[in-house]
């Protein structure tokens, strides 16, 4: 049996890393190319990141959405992707940078806290969990590969923030690198916006649980939905855990026989 794994084709070219992989990084105003690479480049959003910039700056996740990011699709792409929106303004900076930096740096947005290291997910195969790929960029705008600190993998993770934001998103990953897309499957415009709604629209979401039939549908305890209401990081990992049920048919929940809780008459 052929075990080998397909190289994702953003590695093509770039040197590989793995959690104990060395590299040399720093950055702040004293280099030249300072907020460079905060402008003009699409910035991936995670769920954590849209729910926390909202959250930040005092929003709905609706509103973020519809202000803040642009939603990406193309042919070669399994699922519809959620960038940040650029400025308009000559050079297209970032909507949330300044002379001094970031202006939302605490809850900047994974990518962020992860450059220069990227992250690539080889192809779903059956029965193997995909493994994250480490690489690094070496933009050459960047001056902060020139003398910078030591870094491994692990350690740039732990002081970014990242380890405790990819556990929360753990469910995430599962529903991204799902099984349901090996081969290449895609999914339809309906289910492509169920996947937009869950994931990337949190405030939609509890809308839909608490002010629709839903709770009557499934089987969920009252303190957990209790939870729900109030708690974002909670209701986040439902909604991951929903998505699969919804999209993939998978047993993540558990529906109520049809006419039991609904107040019909059985």
């Amino acid at each position: 049996m052929n075990t080998a794994v397909e190289t994702p084709h953003c590695l093509e070219g770039r040197k590989t890393l793995g959690e104990d992989g060395h590299f040399q990084f720093h950055c702040g105003p004293e280099l030249a190319c300072f907020n460079t690479c905060c402008a003009d480049i699409n910035i991936i959003l995670t769920p954590l990141d849209v729910l926390r910039l909202a959250r930040h700056l005092q929003m709905t996740t609706t509103l973020f959405r519809a202000r803040h990011t642009v939603t990406l699709q193309t042919k070669d792409l399994q699922l519809p992707v959620v960038a940040l929106k650029m400025e308009e303004s000559a050079g297209h900076p970032c909507p949330f940078v300044g002379p001094h930096g970031c202006r939302v740096y605490d809850e900047r947005p994974w990518a962020c806290r992860m450059y220069p290291i990227g992250l690539a997910m080889p192809p779903a195969r059956a029965g193997q969990p995909p493994e994250p790929l480490y690489f690094l960029f070496e933009d050459g705008f960047c001056h902060g590969r020139e003398g910078g600190t030591d870094w491994t993998v692990a350690r740039w993770r732990r002081d970014q923030g990242v380890i405790e934001r990819d556990r929360i998103e753990r469910g995430f990953r599962k529903l991204v690198t799902h099984p349901w897309f090996i081969g290449g499957r895609k999914l339809d415009p309906r289910r492509q916006e169920v996947f937009l709604m869950a994931c990337y629209d949190l405030d939609r979401f509890r809308e839909f649980v608490f002010e629709s039939s839903f709770l009557k549908r499934f089987e969920i305890d009252p303190e957990e939905a209790a939870t729900y209401a109030r708690d974002d990081e909670a209701l986040l990992a439902f909604a991951f855990r929903w998505t699969r049920f919804a999209l993939f048919g998978e047993p993540t929940l558990t529906a109520r026989p049809i006419g039991v809780g609904s107040g019909r008459k059985r």
